[in-house]
């Protein structure tokens, strides 16, 4: 049966996540190196870890991506704004910030647009794109649709269900109703959960164009599989520290 996906189509859906507290700088540099053999979309790493990631992909297709008020988005927005000019300059291309998600379960819509627009712009001035995390394991569903109202109003790059580390993770349903309920132009992402290639193309079908993701060998290795293509040997890293 004819396949309907390219490699690069499913490989440029995946953001490496290199979020764990646990990950030790050996980890993380072969999490990097994986990333690039895989030509994977981005690496989303701790913020302490961004200028050497940028440094490491520096030449390639793969983006150097963190997080901001990561993960709970409950910092001041002055301290967000600073995480991300932090980024910014540490070589970010692509900055996912959690919303105050206090702030969203009160219904003071006010402050979460401020919020959003003040990392939005910080980071749209120096030419990179924002993903705007939601949380929506805690949200109702008014509250995750006023959401992408008020990120379709901003103009932010993506929407994003989830940071992995909550009660829940992307959902069918939540997927669709965000994709409903956000510009056309505004990409939708998904995260926790997404563990395995069939589960990556069936949130494509649902509009989904980046995808969380730590299981990125598996579902990349069954793609080439399924692709007939060769298997991708990632090189051994020697780690210096870092």
């Amino acid at each position: 049966m004819a396949l309907d996906y390219t490699y690069r189509d499913v490989s440029k859906m995946i953001d490496h996540s290199l979020l764990n507290p646990t990950l030790d700088w050996s980890t993380l540099e072969k999490g990097i190196a994986l990333s690039k053999a895989y030509d994977v979309a981005s690496v989303c790493i701790m913020p302490f870890g961004l200028a050497k990631c940028a440094e490491l992909l520096a030449g390639t297709d793969v983006h150097a991506s963190t997080t901001i008020g990561f993960p709970h988005g409950v910092n001041t927005t002055k301290i967000k704004v600073l995480e991300a000019e932090q980024a910014l300059r540490d070589g970010g291309q692509e900055l996912d910030m959690v919303v105050n998600i206090s702030k969203v379960l009160s219904g003071a819509w006010e402050y979460v647009r401020e919020d959003i627009k003040a990392v939005t712009d910080v980071t749209h001035a120096a030419g990179q794109k924002v993903k705007v995390i939601f949380e929506n394991c805690y949200l109702t569903d008014e509250q995750k649709i006023r959401l992408c109202e008020i990120c379709g109003e901003i103009d932010v790059d993506w929407v994003k269900t989830s940071t992995g580390y909550g009660t829940g993770g992307a959902t069918f349903e939540d997927l669709r109703l965000m994709r409903a309920h956000t510009p056309a132009h505004i990409q939708i992402k998904a995260a926790g959960g997404v563990r395995d290639l069939d589960k990556l193309l069936e949130v494509r079908l649902l509009g989904v164009s980046r995808s969380g993701a730590t299981a990125t060998k598996a579902m990349m290795d069954e793609a080439r599989l399924r692709l007939g293509l060769e298997p991708i040997v990632v090189e051994a890293v020697a780690t210096a520290g870092y």
